[in-house]
């Protein structure tokens, strides 16, 4: 069994625990085969924190046996300026552009899921209880839809692998993580998908999924 390809992770550039080359390791040590580090943005801070996890990545790239990507999280941004950041976003170098869903724990804006998904994020993270209609335009515009194994967020993983299965839309296991408890195993990725409800036939199919977008992130590198 391959590695956990993780593409939703923090380190302290946002509320994260871990500075980016620590995270890594830790991800690195348990045997992972790819990681994003996503850290939360919004227009406060992208032209700082963007950039920085680009240069760090940079710079250990060739020292490290897993791949990292340097990506962003929009985090309760306004849904009309959602468009605009994922764009700066990627200019700015982000390989992987999520954006933080209408999760059931937190007040997020209605209509977050919709701008992520207009916007053709890369991943809608933790979107609680997306609609149908979402949902199928997730499926038509390739944005994978998250499983999470954080705490909280994963209240709603049941709603959403249900749905996503039935309608044929991308979902991707991702940890959210924030401190290095957080980071998991292929194994325990695999229980936490069963436990959400998915046939363990279709368990490979949703971490094949991670598996084509970091190939075609590297293809294109």
């Amino acid at each position: 069994m391959t590695g956990i390809i993780d593409l939703h992770t923090h380190t302290f550039f946002s509320d994260g625990e871990l500075v980016p080359s620590e995270l890594i390791r830790r991800a690195e040590a348990m045997g992972y085969e790819a990681i994003a580090i996503t850290d939360h943005i919004d227009a406060s801070n992208i032209d700082l924190v963007v950039p920085r996890i680009v240069s760090v990545l940079n710079k250990i790239r060739a020292h490290i046996s897993i791949e990292a990507l340097p990506g962003a999280e929009i985090t309760h941004v306004p849904p009309p300026l959602i468009p605009d950041l994922v764009k700066e976003a990627r200019a700015l170098g982000a390989k992987i552009v999520v954006v933080h869903g209408e999760t059931l724990i937190e007040p997020v804006a209605p209509g977050t899921n919709r701008a992520a998904i207009d916007a053709a994020a890369d991943i809608l993270a933790h979107p609680g209880l997306i609609s149908e209609e979402d949902i199928l335009l997730a499926k038509e515009k390739g944005v994978m839809l998250e499983i999470t194994s954080r705490k909280g967020h994963s209240l709603s993983n049941g709603y959403v692998a249900k749905h996503a299965m039935r309608l044929g839309a991308t979902l991707c296991i991702n940890t959210d993580s924030h401190s290095p408890s957080d980071l998991i195993t292929q194994d325990l990725a695999s229980k936490i998908l069963l436990a959400a409800g998915i046939e363990k036939s279709h368990i490979q199919s949703i971490f094949a999924n991670s598996k084509a977008v970091l190939e075609k992130i590297l293809r294109r590198n």
